[in-house]
């Protein structure tokens, strides 16, 4: 779902998401920015804060999606014709709702899970999108309230303009236009409640989360630890703001790649403003039919971008949903939102990243060796157990790595993406792997998992054909 710019008919072409969240004071005689809500959803006036509130609303919704079972499996005696595939729209559609009034860190994992396709069944995949680009944005007056939290005053004692309506609302907050001293902004509001409830809503989301990736207890808690810990650090936005501005200053010189600047003296723990960049997601860039030379161009920034990070930072920017990179007609991407940065830790990163290597996967010494330093293989396993780890992990990477094999990847290759989104098929239903007692792999390898699963998805939509020839090959020269 694209959503528009605050000022649409002025340029049309200008777009900007983030997780964030503002609000306007209608009643202070300063004028703000007038712009139409060009948002689908409607404002909520309020959001659950409390843990009572949110836990009822979610077992609320449990109770709806168990009626839409009694419901389908009732008209389906009638109605032969009636599909599993028509009871997830159902039950996506609910559950979406639900998500989205809740706003936080529920509605983060439903985002997380939709950037792979495969991982859900599409019902679900295809309603959980919207929250990369949209979710129901919350209303003006809350907007207000915590600027006076963080201020002391309203937005339009703070800005010259300020813009009513929320331009995009995601999983955390969001965004809203401003203008200072004839420089537009973009600023960032966090949703009430958020920081406070991230524990309690993973809690109630893992039932769900469970039975949609078809994951066992233990490697499910596992990923919800790492999550809550990168969402507590996600919802400090001065933190954010440090961040920002420290991979953004490294990475100046990634060609193609443009960032904005944040301004301290108008952010706070909840409220981040930066520049506005001008540009389009990536729906819409599509839409406009790039040249392959655009769409190789804007896919080669992206991984220079990331590969330098990766591999000299060591700091990665871990939340590459289409949402958060912003694409011009002559190539250009802009790059936004630096909450979610996943640190690598020093002794970690050999390890994880000598699976580059495909002589340490192609000789099964070599690769029983690196699955025992990665976590893969347990003492605790039978020869069995330790021979089937073996054989998978070994398919897994070495499909995975598959782009790092030569100096160019098509990322446009459509059998590539049917091999991976099968054999994900093949994997959920392994027994072996769900009835695991003991989550296999280091909790360090689920951002840069997903970091790099995030970065394929984006360049097999741009069908671009990249130079992959990375910089962990030349420090090892």
């Amino acid at each position: 779902m694209q959503s528009k710019s605050v000022i649409e008919e002025a340029t049309p072409k200008s777009y900007l998401t983030q997780d964030a969240t503002c609000f306007q004071d209608a009643s202070h005689s300063k004028p703000s920015v007038q712009i139409p809500n060009t948002m689908e959803n409607k404002p909520q006036n309020s959001i659950p804060t409390s843990k009572v509130e949110r836990a009822a609303r979610f077992a609320k919704t449990g109770l709806k999606v168990g009626g839409n079972y009694v419901k389908h499996y009732a008209r389906k005696i009638v109605d032969k014709n009636l599909t599993q595939a028509d009871l997830d729209k159902e039950n996506a559609a609910d559950i979406y709702e639900t998500l989205s009034k809740l706003k936080g860190s529920a509605l983060k994992v439903a985002q997380m899970m939709s950037m792979s396709e495969g991982v859900l069944p599409s019902a679900y995949s295809e309603k959980f999108k919207m929250s990369q680009y949209s979710a129901p944005p919350l209303s003006y007056p809350l907007v207000v309230k915590t600027f006076k939290e963080a201020f002391g005053k309203t937005p339009t004692e703070i800005f010259d303009a300020f813009s009513k309506d929320a331009v995009n609302a995601a999983s955390i907050g969001q965004v809203h236009q401003a203008e200072k001293g004839g420089r537009k902004m973009a600023v960032k509001v966090q949703y009430p409640g958020v920081a406070d409830s991230i524990d309690s809503d993973l809690k109630m989301v893992k039932p769900f989360a469970m039975q949609l990736l078809r994951l066992s207890e233990k490697d499910l808690d596992l990923y919800m630890n790492e999550v809550g810990d990168m969402l507590k650090s996600e919802t400090n936005y001065l933190e954010e703001l440090q961040r920002s501005e420290k991979i953004t200053q490294a990475c100046a010189d990634i060609k193609g790649a443009f960032f904005p600047t944040y301004y301290k003296e108008y952010s706070a723990e909840r409220v981040l403003t930066m520049d506005w960049l001008e540009g389009v997601h990536l729906d819409a860039f599509l839409a406009s039919n790039p040249s392959q030379e655009i769409r190789n161009q804007v896919g080669q920034t992206l991984w220079d971008f990331y590969d330098k990070q990766m591999h000299e930072l060591q700091e990665v920017h871990a939340d590459p949903h289409p949402g958060n990179f912003l694409f011009t007609p002559e190539g250009k991407v802009g790059i936004i939102d630096f909450g979610c940065v996943k640190k690598i830790p020093a002794d970690y990163y050999p390890k994880h990243f000598k699976v580059m290597d495909r002589d340490n996967l192609v000789e099964e010494s070599k690769a029983e060796t690196l699955f025992e330093e990665l976590g893969f293989l347990l003492p605790s396993d039978t020869p069995e157990e330790r021979k089937f780890f073996v054989a998978v992990f070994r398919e897994l990477l070495l499909l995975t790595t598959t782009p790092f094999e030569g100096d160019t990847f098509d990322f446009g290759d459509d059998a590539y993406f049917d091999k991976l989104n099968e054999f994900g098929e093949r994997l959920s239903k392994m027994d072996e792997l769900r009835n695991s007692k003991q989550a296999r792999g280091s909790q360090h390898a689920l951002y840069l998992n997903r970091t790099y699963f995030g970065l394929y998805f984006i360049l097999h939509e741009l069908k671009s054909v990249v130079s992959v020839r990375s910089i962990w090959f030349e420090k090892k020269k």
